[in-house]
């Protein structure tokens, strides 16, 4: 065997000289990035106290009962509130605030009631008719009962009372307008319009936005209580989707350990065939509509629906499944055609890979392992947004009965507790001041620095997602370079190569792992932050503002992108060589440019293949699921459960047969990229004369060393 050209590339470094002594991970080692390592621990006590913090103050039943403004819930057994289960807004117009999305209430005066009002009425009718005014006091605060000498402005400006009085339905047991459309005209009890109590006449469509915003939260619980009824009856047959998502790719992995070269051209082939078959059932759904009334109707004129199966009663929409799928199977046939002669070469690499993962049949285990922890992460995470989202309390405040004597009132705007406020020294420096609701929030520095909070459980959260990621990384990078480094196999590995490499990255990488996932967490903050903006800024923009905001996303994106590659490499000369991060980054990048032209002509062809093999497994068990779930296989027709979203189940194989095989695939895709950087690093250790010249396979080196081309002159 000839040896190569291997003339280095000065600007991207010096190549590794041949060692004879040197047999794979090196175990001589120290701890790296030691600094970091500490920061992350500090930081990782830190998210457990923000946690316990939270759990502390957060109350999750916020979200899902109503509460009245001091916080307590309405209709609870063994409360005064017993008897009044519904919620009543004071005012259901100022719920159109983004504030109810926030912090789970609207801000106005809330009180929960026996029963919604059922008529129009305002405050100051209502003095001026005793028989009104009783029923009126239903929907005061109970403190008004000992008001009565109080005119109704000085009622209105205290807070007592709502203005008005509107016609309205419980949903959810809280009292919403009672609106109707007739002929497309938004009406309450037939009027469209109203008297605010404040002398002025009113559309009924204030009410339509603020009943809105305060329902948006409500009709997502309706959703969600739905799917949940879903998963009840379906979550076995959702389970045997999975467990066939698993079975079909532990088949295909073990087929690719045996017949790898032949595996992966029945999978283009039948990627193909499941593309084209999904073309033709969508353009079957297509015509059979076309005869169907209403089926014309787009999908901008239907608007944003719950119910997602009425979008299948659309001829729009198969029309657009059709055309994506079109796409992807042109894409896919053009791709095979230009990549064609490199494609072998990949499937030799898929070859070695496979050889791999039989020596290290624990590698397909391990990902279960990731997937738990990430699984913790992410629990941990929803837990505390959702107590931190509901830590916020009721302040009341002290307010003068006569606005004029405020600056008087030493007290005025102070915070104040309704319970022992006529014990306190407040009622005699301000004789007439009250204790009244003022906002939800919080005075405290928990409350004021429950911003900060939120950013800092988002920040952990990434930076804890991406640690696991890479500990995962590291792992099998480790596993399968002993296997690459050994002259014997499996004599020269490791008993238990997975469980080495990751007690090997546990005691001596935390700070380098720490130390990457750091950077990536930032880049990822920093995207997150990028959208809210845009979010918060749309409507308000110019197009220089929206152009500015575009290529900054796109940027980052890109960074981000970059980033993980670049990780997912210095993962992998970390775990062979044990350096710190930067170093292990900057040789991984400079042996990567000193041979970009093997990169690009066989690493990412093999990424390609491995994604097509995904994409076989869950289209296959996704058509499979459509059908079954959707009742189309007559056989077993009425075996499928009754559903009211069908699309519930069958969204959750689909997604679940995709990260199933991710994780099967996974393991191949991190197999593939350490052999190749360990390939890439033999070949610049070995000159072809030692008595033992290359590690790799000889039919793999020939397939590499055909296709390589001339190196790029400096």
């Amino acid at each position: 065997m000839e040896p190569e050209d291997k003339t280095p590339d000065n600007r991207y470094g010096e190549p590794q000289k041949y060692d004879p002594t040197f047999k794979g991970p090196i175990h001589n080692r120290g701890c790296t990035d030691i600094v970091c390592c500490i920061l992350f621990i500090v930081a990782i006590i830190g998210y457990f106290i923000v946690g316990i913090v939270a759990w502390s103050h957060g109350d999750p039943r916020k979200v899902i009962y109503p509460t009245d403004s001091r916080g307590q819930f309405c209709g609870q057994a063994g409360t005064e509130l017993e008897k009044t289960p519904f919620l009543f807004y004071f005012n259901i117009m100022k719920c159109a605030s983004p504030l109810v999305l926030l912090e789970f209430q609207c801000p106005t005066t809330q009180i929960c009631v026996e029963k919604c009002p059922d008529k129009f009425m305002t405050l100051l009718k209502a003095y001026a008719n005793p028989s009104e005014m009783d029923y009126y006091k239903k929907f005061c605060k109970p403190e008004f009962a000992g008001m009565t000498k109080l005119s109704a402005p000085e009622v209105l400006r205290d807070g007592y009372c709502p203005a008005m009085l509107i016609p309205s339905r419980p949903f959810t047991r809280r009292c919403f307008p009672a609106l109707r459309a007739k002929k497309g005209v938004i009406t309450v009890d037939n009027h469209t319009t109203f008297d605010d109590g404040m002398g002025e006449r009113r559309n009924v469509t204030d009410l339509l936005e603020g009943a809105k915003k305060a329902n948006v939260v409500l009709e997502a619980r309706q959703v969600a209580m739905k799917i949940f009824e879903d998963y009840t009856v379906s979550w076995h047959w959702i389970l045997l989707g999975l467990v066939i998502a698993t079975v079909i790719s532990l088949i295909f992995v073990v087929l690719l350990r045996f017949l790898a070269g032949i595996m992966v051209w029945v999978m283009i082939v039948l990627v193909l065939l499941v593309l084209g078959y999904g073309i033709f059932h969508c353009y079957m759904e297509y015509a059979a509509l076309k005869q169907t009334p209403g089926a014309d109707v787009s999908i901008r004129e239907l608007g944003l629906l719950t119910d997602f199966t009425v979008y299948l009663q659309l001829r729009q929409t198969w029309l657009a499944f059709m055309i994506i799928l079109c796409i992807i199977e042109v894409v896919i046939i053009l791709l095979l055609i230009f990549l064609r002669k490199r494609i072998v070469i990949a499937i030799a690499l898929i070859k070695e890979a496979s050889r791999a993962v039989g020596h290290v049949m624990c590698s397909l285990i391990y990902p279960l392992l990731t997937f738990a922890l990430l699984a913790l992460v992410i629990a941990y995470w929803a837990i505390t947004a959702v107590f931190l989202s509901t830590s916020n309390e009721p302040v009341y405040k002290v307010f003068p009965n006569n606005t004029n004597n405020e600056s008087s009132c030493i007290y005025s705007r102070k915070t104040c507790d309704p319970q022992t406020f006529n014990t306190t020294n407040m009622t005699k420096a301000c004789p007439d001041a009250k204790c009244l609701f003022a906002f939800y929030g919080g005075e405290t520095y928990y409350h004021k620095y429950l911003i900060f909070f939120q950013f800092y459980n988002v920040f952990l959260f990434f930076w804890c997602a991406n640690f696991v990621t890479a500990l995962g990384q590291v792992t099998l990078a480790g596993a399968f370079a002993s296997f690459y480094w050994a002259f014997k196999k499996p004599d020269d590995m490791p008993a238990f190569p997975i469980f080495t490499s990751l007690g090997r990255a546990l005691r001596y990488h935390t700070g380098s792992l720490a130390f990457g996932s750091l950077i990536l967490s930032i880049v990822q903050v920093i995207r997150v932050l990028l959208e809210y903006l845009d979010h918060k800024l749309k409507g308000h923009q110019n197009k220089f503002t929206k152009f500015l905001l575009c290529c900054l996303k796109c940027c980052f994106w890109c960074l981000e992108k970059f980033i993980k590659f670049l990780n997912r490499n210095a993962y992998i000369m970390i775990a062979i060589y044990g350096k710190n991060f930067c170093t292990s980054a900057r040789n991984a990048f400079f042996l990567l440019m000193r041979n970009i032209v093997r990169v690009a002509v066989l690493n990412k062809v093999t990424e390609f293949l491995l994604f097509l093999g995904k994409l076989l497994i869950v289209g296959s068990v996704g058509i499979l699921s459509f059908f079954f779930f959707s009742g189309r296989i007559k056989p077993i027709e009425d075996t499928a459960p009754t559903l009211n979203y069908y699309w519930v189940p069958i969204l959750t194989v689909v997604i679940g047969s995709y990260f199933i095989a991710h994780g099967f695939f996974s393991v191949y895709g991190m197999c593939v990229d350490t052999l190749f950087l360990c390939f890439l690093e033999d070949l610049e250790r070995n000159d072809g004369s030692q008595e033992r010249p290359y590690f790799m396979p000889d039919t793999l080196l020939k397939a590499l060393k055909k296709k390589n081309e001339a190196k790029p002159s400096e």
